[in-house]
């Protein structure tokens, strides 16, 4: 209306009512700008404080399927190559399915998630799984996996867990033997953690085990990597000269191997196959299954 009735009046008006309609948008950018403002300096200060925790939006395609950016994989050079990555990923989905049993109807815990590489593996391999849940002290990570794994595939679910780590969440609650995760007693087939006690002192391998003995079922299994070696002390951390430098802490927690099986005895669990050294950096493959 106020367009129409300037057209049928002079030029004077029309110029007049143009001016208005201007005055009315600037008004309304300014409207939205001040709107909005604020959530953009909070995000903006929340980087500051925290580099890195925004969320992340971009992914990586790699034959139809999406991968999380270089930036987001943290297990190591060679995995920022997207073909070494994708082939990984579906080496462990294998194990899962050929050595561990994992089937449409499986329940699956992964503890130490990261980006999804697990997941992306049995997505591209074709593995289905009944519930996959993946627990993470990565908030990077876990909402990448929830935005580029979980709104396609809902039987994925991702969740961020805040448990102290000195190497990779310093600032995190400390782990105590009240700690559990938030899921039901007996409901996972399969515990699966890759290169998770690597990284890991005794006092919270012991906790985490004896999670692990609460939530899995008693037919279940539990996967595991460690630095494991015969000889040496019960636990060292950043050994010198063994099989790569150490920069930072935790980079590599190594345990005897009598000390480690004796800790997940001590949880109610007993050793089904030792493999020694046949992981990535020389990690040794431990499967673990409820004592009966």
């Amino acid at each position: 209306m106020l367009i129409f009735s300037s057209l049928r009046n002079n030029g004077r008006t029309r110029i007049a009512m143009f001016m208005d309609l201007g005055r009315f948008s600037a008004m309304s950018v300014s409207a939205i700008a001040l709107r909005f403002l604020p959530r953009v300096v909070h995000s903006g200060l929340r980087w500051i404080r925290h580099p890195g925790r925004l969320p992340e939006t971009r992914c990586v395609r790699f034959q139809g399927h999406a991968l999380p950016p270089p930036g987001l994989r943290l297990c190591g050079a060679r995995f920022q190559h997207d073909a070494y990555f994708v082939q990984s990923a579906v080496k462990e989905a294998a194990r899962l399915k050929e050595v561990l049993g994992l089937g449409q109807a499986s329940r699956m815990l992964e503890v130490g998630c990261g980006p999804g590489r697990t997941a992306i593996g049995l997505l591209y391999a074709s593995y289905p799984v009944g519930q996959y849940d993946g627990v993470d002290v990565n908030r990077r990570a876990i909402e990448w996996c929830r935005r580029f794994i979980s709104r396609s595939h809902p039987e994925y679910h991702f969740l961020t867990i805040d448990a102290k780590n000195e190497r990779y969440n310093p600032h995190g609650r400390e782990m105590t033997t009240a700690f559990s995760l938030p899921f039901d007693s007996g409901v996972f087939d399969i515990i699966y953690l890759y290169a998770v006690f690597s990284n890991m002192i005794e006092k919270d391998v012991r906790i985490y085990t004896g999670e692990f003995r609460r939530l899995l079922s008693p037919g279940g299994t539990v996967f595991l990597t460690a630095f494991v070696e015969e000889g040496v002390p019960p636990v060292t951390v950043n050994p010198e000269n063994y099989v790569m430098k150490c920069h930072g802490p935790l980079m590599i927690v190594r345990y005897e191997k009598g000390h480690l099986l004796s800790i997940f005895e001590s949880c109610g669990f007993e050793v089904e196959r030792f493999d020694h050294g046949t992981e990535l950096d020389e990690q040794s493959g431990i499967y673990l299954r409820p004592r009966q």
